[in-house]
């Protein structure tokens, strides 16, 4: 009934290398709530949602199973990170008014996590799933790059939830009385070493590794040399897609 934990290998680099949600989505969170006494980042990884929520509410709770993600998590005064699968949080009943999963949801027991989201949220209390699909070059040439990459050459290593990501969640299970969600996206300025470092946080790669014994994106460096061979940042973004609902 855990999601699985396909990333503590990997978690200082997913520390350093994950893109970072947009303030808007967090002001967009915070005025969908009544009260901002508690939240409840749930699969919080490195707690990146956390520290961000930590800005609207009292108190946050940030809860994941990967002990070394929660390693890499930033201390703050608000924030209690502790080790709890998304079914089991150990929150009392009806003490959270914010329930938030980023770019996780995709790995839960629908119905469990819905049994624990009913028992811990308070009356009015809304829930927020969101995450991120491939990343976007304005550059054509890198795009066929990545996609290829994404499609062909790590496709089959991706595990059968990735679908749901690919799908923008619009067919996950979310029994929750929905609210209008707007659209956001994650932009940023990377470098190639950026670029190769977000790569290597995915977890087909860890699954194309344990399967071949190489990693596929030593290749791939080399040809996103060639596309770009400049030393400056480049403008990439990511689509993000966000379900939030009343519980």
């Amino acid at each position: 009934m855990n999601p699985k934990d396909l990333f503590s290998q990997q978690a200082a680099i997913y520390a350093k290398y994950r893109p970072v949600y947009p303030v808007a989505l967090y002001d967009h969170l915070s005025a969908l709530v009544t009260h901002h006494s508690t939240a409840w980042d749930c699969a919080t990884g490195n707690g990146q949602a956390a520290v961000e929520l930590a800005r609207y509410f009292d108190k946050v709770f940030a809860t994941d199973i990967s002990e070394k993600q929660l390693q890499q998590a930033t201390p703050h005064e608000k924030i209690t990170y502790y080790i709890a699968p998304a079914h089991a949080s150990g929150l009392p009943d009806k003490s959270i008014d914010l329930i938030t999963v980023a770019q996780a949801y995709h790995w839960f027991d629908f119905e469990a996590f819905h049994q624990e989201v009913v028992r811990v949220a308070k009356q009015g209390a809304v829930v927020a799933v969101w995450g991120y699909s491939l990343i976007q070059s304005t550059d054509p040439a890198l795009n066929t790059l990545i996609y290829d990459f994404y499609k062909q050459k790590t496709g089959p290593y991706w595990d059968a939830e990735r679908k749901y990501v690919d799908d923008h969640y619009a067919t996950v299970a979310f029994p929750y009385r929905e609210l209008p969600a707007p659209v956001f996206r994650i932009e940023v300025q990377w470098t190639k070493e950026d670029l190769i470092g977000y790569f290597n946080t995915w977890s087909s790669i860890q699954h194309f590794i344990k399967a071949n014994g190489y990693n596929p994106i030593d290749a791939l460096a080399t040809t996103i040399q060639s596309a770009w061979p400049e030393s400056e940042a480049r403008p990439f973004y990511f689509p993000l897609f966000l379900r939030a609902g009343i519980v």
